[in-house]
């Protein structure tokens, strides 16, 4: 078997500003990973990020480095104990489950053990803005059946309720990314259950996990950059009843199956999350769907252009990515 391995990066311009509680961002900057062998050609993507001390410069050097051992035969398994888990894996993994894929002519569901992919509801996001701004998103997107409201730390409740108001029979979920504190939470959870809010996501940083010992609120928490392998599930399953898996923080499709099977073991919900991206990147995450209570898999929807082709995403449903994306 003769198998060489290529990665580039690239920029993908937004089509509107995507705000969360640390900063905003005008541009998805991602990596593309290449297998290349028996006449097949597989594709991962993967987005480095700075807030697990990634940058496009560390991603490649270490997607490249593994390049030798790829073209003499590495595998998906032999991955897992060569690289960390992270956005380089990630890419890596990916490229390999679809040249897999096409080398055995089998869909990449098939090889990953799970059911097919079916037409799934994903959240869409209402990024972090003014009130009356998030409120004008949330009537646009009213007839959406699930919606993921980011926050920052002020006027929490003014914000989740405008956009209540405007989406009234939307299942929402509050994402503050790591941008309260103990008292914040304990201050807003029973109004939040109130507006009938169904999930908090991160809302402390994740060096303070520990004070959320004792929260009893009605509202479930769920962890995301608390929580990125199996090693962080001890810490974590007292404190939380909702673990987050990205493909980028689990390092691949084959951990994160993996991973999404141990944390239903553990009796703890899972959710699929992923990063502003393109349909490349969100397609081996949807793999994923049936062992989890939320997808949110949105990406590729704050584009102003997607690849082509790429995923349906049409008022809240999500479609099994077409084989000339993925898989």
């Amino acid at each position: 078997m003769t198998r060489s391995l290529r990665a580039w990066a690239e920029t993908w311009s937004l089509a509107r500003p995507f705000a969360i509680s640390r900063g905003t961002k005008t541009h998805a900057h991602v990596i593309i990973c290449v297998v290349e062998g028996d006449g097949c050609v597989g594709r991962g993507e993967c987005v480095p990020y700075g807030r697990y001390g990634e940058s496009t410069g560390s991603v490649l050097a270490s997607i490249r480095e593994a390049a030798p051992a790829i073209a003499a035969g590495l595998d998906r398994p032999g991955l897992l104990e060569r690289m960390p888990a992270g956005a380089a894996r990630n890419a890596i993994d990916c490229a390999l489950f679809d040249w897999e894929a096409k080398v055995q002519g089998r869909p990449a569901w098939d090889i990953a053990g799970v059911a097919a992919p079916a037409e799934q509801t994903t959240a869409e996001t209402i990024a972090l803005g003014d009130v009356e701004a998030m409120a004008r998103t949330a009537r646009a997107l009213s007839d959406r059946p699930l919606l993921k409201v980011k926050v920052g730390r002020d006027d929490v409740m003014a914000r989740v309720a405008a956009v209540r108001r405007e989406a009234p029979r939307a299942s929402l979920i509050v994402d503050a990314n790591e941008a309260w504190d103990r008292q914040t939470l304990d201050t807003v959870c029973q109004p939040l259950a109130d507006l009938g809010v169904e999930m908090i996501e991160q809302p402390l940083p994740a060096a303070e996990d520990g004070a959320l010992a004792g929260y009893c609120g009605l509202v479930p928490l769920c962890a995301d950059e608390s929580f990125h392998t199996a090693a962080d599930m001890e810490r974590l399953k007292p404190l939380y009843r909702i673990m987050n898996i990205k493909l980028d923080k689990a390092g691949g499709l084959t951990a994160a199956l993996a991973l999404a099977r141990a944390v239903r073991a553990a009796g703890l919900e899972v959710m699929i999350g992923c990063m502003v991206a393109t349909s490349l990147a969100i397609a081996p995450a949807l793999l994923l769907g049936t062992l989890a209570k939320v997808i949110d898999l949105d990406g590729p929807l704050w584009l102003a252009r997607d690849r082509t082709p790429g995923l349906s995403i049409r008022a809240g449903r999500i479609t099994p990515a077409p084989a000339a994306l993925w898989g």
